[in-house]
């Protein structure tokens, strides 16, 4: 079985890469706005958890019922507009047969947002549309930073060895990330269906966690992180030799595996935390943009590294 790839080469043209640009931004400043204003209505019910008083109770079940449905309205242009590409890319790839990190994002986001509506209309029951709201707007910033990073790193063109590598770390990159993805499906079912039986009011938001965890953000940012931040530290050479040139692309080889394999273990340190119901889905996505940052923040770190050099020597000693 041959893993697809989770990345998505940039538009060819321009004009092309900035209307890709715009949609992405208008997407991710609506998510952004609807996370926010459906954290502040989310605030009655952390309080209704700890009030005590019944009068006080009552007032806070009336207000979290009229919360409910506004954030049910703010929650939906994000779920038809600023999800779309999500929706898109996970029905293609399930028509196509095959599995990718659109898959279990799709599955993540349904699965919070679907019981979360149905008890809005019934007028009872947990609701989980700022894990929905905040699962899109983190999601929507990892990807628009790869998106960035993808086009800057198809710069390497102009210097075959950071090209021929980039096609050598995506290939690596895709296989590792297509099992993960794969491992973390099963995992989430097997979970959801234990906590089902074991303790029913967990599975829901267990699962959600679950599903959140295996989107592979991180690692689709691994290798263009790197790469374009190798092929930035050239640009500012002038002239860079052959040894130059491969000193950078070692160092960029080597902070992508950093990175990707960084991501990897930062999952398996969150995914038993999840499955024992420790990792609200809240969490789970604030985890999951710490990783994609943690992945960018590497990338600047060499990027830094390298323009500090200025002979080849210290150029080695950064790619050792």
């Amino acid at each position: 079985m041959r893993a697809p790839s989770i990345f998505s080469l940039p538009p060819a043209s321009t004009d092309e890469q900035r209307l890709a640009r715009r949609h992405m931004l208008a997407r991710l400043s609506l998510a952004w706005l609807a996370a926010m204003q459906v954290m502040m209505f989310a605030f009655p019910g952390y309080l209704r958890e700890y009030e005590t008083n019944l009068d006080n109770r009552l007032m806070l079940d009336q207000a979290v019922f009229i919360m409910n449905w506004i954030s049910f309205a703010l929650t939906m242009p994000v779920m038809v507009y600023c999800a779309w590409p999500i929706w898109g890319g996970a029905l293609r790839r399930m028509l196509q047969g095959g599995v990718s990190m659109d898959v279990p994002v799709a599955l993540g986001i349904a699965a919070a947002f679907l019981p979360s509506a149905y008890a809005t209309m019934i007028g009872y029951g947990e609701v989980y549309f700022e894990s929905v709201c905040m699962f899109v707007a983190f999601l929507l910033t990892a990807r628009y930073l790869e998106y960035s990073a993808r086009v800057t790193s198809g710069l390497a063109g102009r210097h075959p060895v950071l090209a021929g590598l980039r096609e050598r770390l995506s290939a690596s990159a895709n296989k590792v990330a297509f099992w993960f993805v794969v491992i973390q499906l099963a995992l989430a079912v097997a979970v959801g269906l234990a906590w089902y039986v074991l303790d029913p009011a967990h599975a829901l938001p267990v699962t959600v966690a679950l599903f959140v965890m295996s989107c592979p953000c991180a690692m689709s940012m691994s290798v263009p992180t790197a790469l374009a931040a190798s092929d930035a530290a050239l640009l500012r050479r002038e002239s860079p030799s052959d040894a130059e040139v491969e000193a950078v692309a070692r160092a960029g080889q080597r902070v992508a595996r950093q990175n990707l394999y960084g991501s990897i273990a930062w999952h398996l340190l969150m995914t038993p935390l999840a499955a024992i119901g420790l990792v609200q889905p809240w969490l789970a996505t604030v985890s999951m943009l710490v990783s994609s940052l943690a992945v960018a923040a590497n990338a600047w770190w060499l990027y830094r590294q390298l323009i500090s050099q200025d002979g080849e020597g210290g150029l080695q000693a950064v790619a050792a």
